[in-house]
């Protein structure tokens, strides 16, 4: 079943069923400095999951793009993927167990044709904080019986480590305020898999021999953080559900291997054909190549370029991986690749289409700037041991100090520096990486700590001056300035930006100038509920206005009386700020740099 069809039968289910569809969110989440990318479909919503409540009323559903970095070193097996799409409804306070976990079923039964006997589900077994849920167990058995299935032989307890969700994890990892709950998931059982009792004697649903996929899982989110470490229940329960598309394609199409379905192969088939080398044969290197250009191509469309610092240091390793993994396979051009790309996602992500020239020059340039860093690197290795031409393939180990250069001044992974055909004392390195990143944590200060997320007295007046500072910027350099991204924390906030060039010493004090005239007369900051087509209509700006619902939130800084366009700054945003910008006090600028083509940042003080 192919990918549009799945989320379009998906999306009517739910409307059917009284849910509104909320739009995608940005796979670079904004104003929230706790993680680099949107993981899961849940993260946009986490103020509504605590209570706010959301434009689009108590029932909701969507699509949301993702990307979970920690899953970089996991690809090149069968059903891992760094960028995936989630499926998501949620509850805000509204229905709960009795009404999802048959909705689920149906779904994958009546919608999906999936064979009721071929899943299998799991249900939270409680711990000390939290009863075991026999709720979703009783529901889950009635479900199976009305199929005439053996509840018992499908229904299995786990514990935190399984059946327990929060964006931190387990209760225990849980920062404070942070919502979470026991989940129960859904497995769908490739019966042509026999198990591999290397994966342990006895195979169960969470086994990772590869015979059962996890495809489903519907969190009860009613419980809260408190600042004690305890785990209290929420005056409000929600419903999160997430379920991967890539995996539901999966089961509809009974294939185990997530790179052999309709929405997949054709990416590596392309690679088969640009490379002249079978699947079979090279399948770790071709899932790389198409995962991490995949994830790449979605990274570049939101407006990230290759760096070394944060979100574009993830892509430039992405990127550096597939090159090294399709120059594994004699890969010479890999444009076909991005294009096939491009024309497949598509579908389902129409503007990646305007968008191809920038994703294609941004992938081939940093491909050129890595070939470059190849040779730099070899002519670093060729002047430390004397050696020349045919000489230096003699050259087979290199200190571990070499090693650590060439990763911290050329950009080079270890499994990059090996591919070059160096070796070196890996433990000797490894405890130079430990210097290093005890180093970098140091210096960083609690860099994604506080932050929007803790709603923060300092860092709320930080989020209203970033308001002032970008029609600041737009006052003095023109309308074609708008937000790329920010970071807000109590010491500090962050604001990047679109500019071609480095701003001078008169434009930066001029910006500075009028934020805290801004400031100075102590004008209202409210927010206000309208269609987005009202809000557009206002003049108000945003980072992504084909992606807004409906219904948006505005806030206006400006005198309370007269028309809202007349306002000095108006933006799509979902808050919060004081209420009067007299309460920042005084606004500095303390550093302007460039981040790459058109694209500025500034740091600044909000006192």
């Amino acid at each position: 079943m192919q990918a549009q069809e799945i989320i379009e039968k998906y999306i009517e289910f739910f409307e059917g069923n009284g849910h509104k569809r909320i739009p995608n969110s940005s796979l670079v989440p904004l104003n929230d400095p706790t993680t680099l990318f949107t993981s899961a479909g849940m993260q946009p919503l986490v103020p509504y999951l605590l209570g706010e409540k959301h434009p689009e009323g108590t029932k909701l559903v969507n699509v949301q793009n993702c990307f979970r970095a920690q899953d970089i070193d996991e690809i090149g097996d069968n059903r891992h993927t760094t960028f995936f799409r989630m499926l998501g409804n949620w509850s805000l306070g509204d229905y709960f167990k009795s009404e999802q976990i048959p909705w689920f079923f149906e779904f994958l039964t009546d919608r999906l044709n999936i064979p009721a006997e071929k899943l299998y589900v799991t249900v939270f077994e409680g711990n000390d904080s939290v009863p075991k849920d026999t709720e979703s167990e009783q529901i889950w058995k009635r479900l199976f019986e009305e199929r005439g299935l053996n509840a018992k032989e499908r229904i299995f307890y786990y514990g935190t480590d399984k059946n327990w969700w929060s964006r931190a994890g387990a209760p225990d990892k849980m920062p404070s305020g942070e919502p979470g709950g026991p989940s129960t998931e859904v497995f769908y059982e490739f019966t042509n898999i026999k198990h591999d009792k290397k994966f342990g004697e006895q195979c169960h649903v969470n086994c990772d021999c590869g015979r059962f996929l996890e495809i489903g899982n519907s969190v009860f989110m009613a419980y809260k953080k408190q600042d004690d470490g305890s785990i209290k229940p929420l005056a409000s329960p929600n419903v999160d559900f997430g379920g991967g598309l890539e995996r539901l394609i999966m089961a509809t199409e009974d294939q185990n291997d997530a790179f052999s379905t309709s929405l997949l192969k054709p990416l590596v088939e392309t690679i088969e054909n640009t490379t002249a080398k079978n699947y079979d044969s090279n399948k770790k290197e071709m899932r790389v190549v198409a995962d991490h250009l995949t994830a790449s191509t979605f990274i570049i469309s939101n407006g990230i370029k290759p760096s070394n610092k944060e979100q574009g240091y993830v892509l430039r390793r992405l990127l550096r991986r597939a090159f090294d993994n399709f120059y594994l396979l004699n890969g010479d051009s890999i444009t076909s690749i991005v294009d096939k790309i491009v024309d497949q996602y598509s579908q389902t992500d129409p503007d990646l289409k305007s968008k191809y020239e920038e994703i294609k020059n941004t992938i081939l340039t940093e491909e050129e700037a890595y070939k470059r860093v190849l040779t730099e690197a070899k002519k670093f290795i060729n002047k430390r041991y004397k050696k020349t031409g045919d000489e230096l393939m003699g050259v087979t180990e290199i200190s571990a100090e070499d090693a650590f250069t060439l990763y911290t001044t050329h950009g080079l992974s270890p499994t990059q520096i090996k591919s070059l055909g160096f070796t070196f004392n890996d433990q000797e390195f490894a405890r130079k990486m430990e210097e290093h990143s005890s180093k970098s944590r140091t210096a960083s200060a609690g860099k994604f700590k506080g932050g929007l997320a803790d709603h923060e007295e300092q860092t709320i007046k930080g989020h209203t001056a970033t308001h002032l500072l970008q029609q600041a910027l737009r006052d003095v350099l023109g309308d074609s300035v708008h937000q790329t991204g920010s970071n807000i924390t109590t010491e500090r906030l962050r604001f990047d930006f679109k500019y071609d060039k480095k701003l001078t010493d008169d434009e930066l004090k001029r910006v500075e100038e009028i934020v805290n005239e801004k400031i100075k007369e102590n004008l209202p900051v409210h927010f206000e509920m309208m269609p987005v087509a009202e809000a557009k209509a206002t003049g108000a700006i945003g980072l992504f206005d084909d992606k807004y619902q409906e219904n948006v939130k505005v806030y206006f800084i400006g005198p309370l009386s007269g028309p809202r366009e007349d306002a000095y700054s108006k933006e799509f945003c979902g808050g919060p700020h004081v209420d009067f910008t007299g309460k920042i006090k005084k606004f500095r600028i303390i550093k302007e740099e460039s981040l790459g083509k058109e694209n500025r940042r500034i740091y600044a003080i909000a006192e």
